[in-house]
């Protein structure tokens, strides 16, 4: 007998049968802590995190499908450079060049990372330089540290200084480094944004002989390469000098501030000495007018820089005094210097605010403001691809090294497996030699032998490694001889001399 339904009992009424009849559920509240939370709105909170995760990894996917499907043609950054084999030849004739010249005066290399902590520049070379400012390549890494790729080398070395307790040796330290460093500017002639610096710092002395040692350094390099340079001097002082300057020099701005650049306007209230180190023309106008640190310099900054003077005099050292030099950085004090290609009377430097081949200066409170002892520097730093520029603009002669003597070729699969043993026990001998083992054709190879104008061509076939012999053929003579492989380092060597 089938059961009569309750008529008293309503139907329980589900969510869907509420909406079909356009009727409101009644909200459940979660009571967390004090506070009530309609559950809906909860629900609908974790649903939509969800959704934005599921749609997160969606746009991932899409992104990389999107990068798979699309043609991609690589192309070099803008301001960047590749340094191709040509280019290498000046380049590795520079750097010996420098390398040798800095062991000959006591210095000795430092390495340190191309990666850095933004704050040691801001620190150091200072938060209104436009360095700092405009030219910092610099993002966070995935801890949430702010880094930079390096600017320039100083704070760095006098990081490394202060960071491996280094005042503890005996001082004065020497040291010269050379690699990339990177700037974001407008890139033109002589100008990347990536580029190569040489430089030399001596840390933990403040002798003005220190500050002579690095200029004639620079004279004697210079030299050595054949480039004929304008070397320019200045003192900065120290800091209570520049305080009393740097009014004087802000009440000659203020009454010609309208016409100076937008840069220089900012410059005046935050850093006015960065004036004087602009190139718009406009702004030069006006700085040529203003008024001398030298004017300003206290009796011990007089002095030093007095001294300094008097020690290229004596080592013959050719300068020129500029009292409007103030460099770009905000750590220097004292003795500062620039070298500039020397320009012919009556000839214009069409390329004046680009060709600054290097430049340096004292800085003896960097250390201390970095948290390091009180520690006086002094340093230097050239900028290679400007002074390659240079060379190939002077048209010096670069002395090449010596290229290979003795070609080895080879004929067959047999030939060219032994042909790596007896090439590598030459190299070990010190014979200078060549080889193309991806060549099978003895005529292609002599071909090569005869574009690298070596002396000398080994012949290995078959019939040699059997012989256990090799042929020795003279490219000027085209005389060919067989020898015992066992004597062929003895006959390279009574040929070559």
């Amino acid at each position: 007998m089938a059961k009569l339904k309750n008529p008293k009992k309503k139907p329980k009424s589900s969510k869907k049968a509420l909406i079909k009849r356009k009727v409101k559920p009644k909200k459940k509240r979660v009571i967390v802590g004090a506070k009530k939370i309609k559950l809906a709105k909860v629900i609908k909170a974790k649903i939509s995190k969800k959704k934005i995760s599921k749609l997160k990894v969606i746009n991932k996917k899409t992104e990389a499908i999107e990068v798979s499907r699309s043609r991609y043609t690589p192309k070099l950054l803008r301001g960047m450079k590749d340094i191709l084999p040509e280019d290498q030849i000046v380049r590795e004739y520079l750097i010996k060049k420098l390398v040798k010249l800095s062991k000959a005066y006591g210095f000795q290399e430092i390495i340190t990372p191309i990666l850095e902590e933004r704050a040691l520049f801001e620190k150091s070379t200072g938060i209104a330089t436009d360095i700092v400012e405009k030219q910092m390549y610099q993002f966070t890494d995935r801890s949430g540290k702010k880094v930079v790729l390096r600017p320039e080398f100083t704070p760095s070395v006098a990081r490394a200084y202060i960071e491996h307790g280094m005042f503890n040796l005996p001082q004065p330290l020497k040291f010269f480094y050379y690699g990339p460093v990177f700037r974001y500017e407008r890139p033109q002639a002589g100008r990347f944004r990536q580029f190569y610096q040489f430089g030399l710092e001596v840390l933990g002395s403040e002798s003005p002989l220190i500050d002579a040692e690095i200029i004639l350094f620079s004279q004697t390099l210079f030299q050595d390469l054949g480039l004929q340079i304008n070397i320019q001097i200045n003192s900065l002082g120290c800091l209570n000098c520049r305080t009393t300057y740097r009014e004087e020099l802000k009440k000659y701005l203020r009454s010609r501030s309208r016409t100076l650049c937008p840069d220089c306007q900012k410059r005046l209230s935050k850093n006015p000495l960065r004036v004087l180190d602009c190139k718009v023309p406009q702004c030069q106008e006006i700085t040529r007018q203003a008024p001398q640190l030298i004017n300003f310099l206290c009796p011990n900054c007089k002095n030093h820089f007095t001294k300094v003077l008097e020690c290229l005099d004596e080592a013959n050292v050719v300068y020129t005094l500029n009292p409007y030099l103030v460099r770009g950085l905000d750590y220097y004090t004292r003795t500062v210097f620039e070298l500039w290609p020397a320009v012919s009377e009556g000839e214009e430097d069409s390329n004046s605010s680009q060709t600054a081949l290097g430049g340096g200066g004292r800085y003896d409170p960097l250390i201390e403001s970095l948290g390091g002892r009180e520690t006086p520097g002094t340093g230097v730093s050239y900028g290679l691809e400007r002074i390659i520029n240079e060379i190939k603009i002077q048209r010096v002669r670069v002395s090449l090294s010596q290229g290979p003597q003795v070609f080895f070729a080879q004929i067959g699969e047999s030939a060219a497996r032994q042909a790596l043993r007896i090439f590598n026990d030459l190299q070990k001998q010190g014979i200078k030699i060549a080889e193309n083992l991806a060549k099978t054709s003895l005529k292609s190879q002599m071909k090569i032998a005869d574009e690298m104008g070596v002396k000398l061509t080994l012949i290995l076939g078959q019939q040699e490694t059997k012989d256990k012999t090799i042929i020795i053929r003279d490219m000027k003579t085209g005389n060919q001889e067989k020898v015992d492989v066992t004597k062929l380092v003895k006959e390279l060597k009574k040929r070559l001399k």
